[in-house]
């Protein structure tokens, strides 16, 4: 499979909202973007009538690895049912992988892995620093395409 080149960090992240936007439109939902300034939720996607809506945050990796950088605020914030992250991964120009995870299990997540890997001696047995960012993956691959967790329903 050809590979490309690098995208900045922000070509990164609008494809992946892009790809998510697109994919839950080819699923039968209604899939709206944000606007650049909407804090916490990238795309706005309700089921075909109307009747119900979610939030999404989208977190996007260029490669093939399912790993993605996530704020430690996430942590803490409003955990709210109808709030969700889509990870993707773009796959160099490979179809993308999406990872629909409810936002309140990526805040336990981080905060169980982040405690663990402070605890955990880094290069030369040196303790790690703390950083407000956290790591998130789904190594058992139990997200992927969860679409269904959304809890919404699609157009027929």
């Amino acid at each position: 499979m050809p590979q490309r080149s690098r995208l900045s960090t922000t070509l990164c992240g609008v494809a992946g909202e892009y790809f998510v936007a697109a994919e839950l439109s080819r699923r039968g939902y209604v899939a709206s973007l944000t606007l650049r300034n909407t804090r916490g939720i990238d795309v706005l996607v309700s089921d075909a009538d109307a009747t119900k809506s979610v939030g999404v945050q989208v977190k996007t990796s260029q490669g093939r690895r399912a790993t993605w950088m996530v704020n430690a605020k996430v942590e803490t914030e409003d955990v709210a049912e109808n709030l969700f992250f889509v990870f993707v991964t773009l796959n160099d120009l490979a179809a993308p992988e999406y990872y629909v995870v409810p936002k309140r299990v990526v805040g336990e997540y981080i905060r169980d892995s982040h405690q663990s890997w402070l605890k955990t001696p880094g290069r030369g047995g040196r303790p790690h620093v703390d950083t407000p960012m956290r790591k998130f993956a789904d190594p058992d691959g139990q997200y992927k395409d969860r679409w269904d967790l959304l809890g919404l329903n699609p157009a027929p």
